[in-house]
C-alpha cells in the first residue's frame, strides 16, 4: 500500500500515513498531533473526529455510535489521501 496524506483542515498541516501505521491515531501519534482518546479499539468514541473528504476503512466495525461524516480514528485507516477535523 502506498503512503497517503492525511491533512488537518485547521491549519492545513499534512501528515504521511504509511503502510506501517495500524491506524489513523498511530499516524497522529507518530506525528506528534494530540488526539483525545480513550480506548483505542472503537467502543468509547472519545477520539471522533469529522471527515471532511476522503474515505477510510475500519479493520472491525466499531461499538461506538459514528454519526454521518464522522470517523473514529483507533480503528480506522484512510484508503486514500484525506483531511480531518477536530
Amino acid at each position: 500500500m502506498t503512503d497517503r496524506t492525511i491533512t488537518l483542515s485547521a491549519d492545513g498541516t499534512q501528515l504521511v500515513c504509511e503502510s506501517r501505521h495500524r491506524n489513523l491515531l498511530e499516524v497522529f501519534e507518530h506525528h506528534k498531533v494530540d488526539v483525545e482518546y480513550q480506548c483505542r479499539e472503537g467502543y468509547c468514541g472519545s477520539c471522533r473526529m469529522r471527515l471532511v473528504s476522503g474515505a477510510v476503512v475500519y479493520s472491525e466495525k466499531p461499538l461506538a455510535f459514528i454519526a454521518q461524516g464522522d470517523v473514529l480514528p483507533c480503528c480506522c485507516l484512510p484508503v486514500g489521501d484525506i483531511e480531518v477535523e477536530f
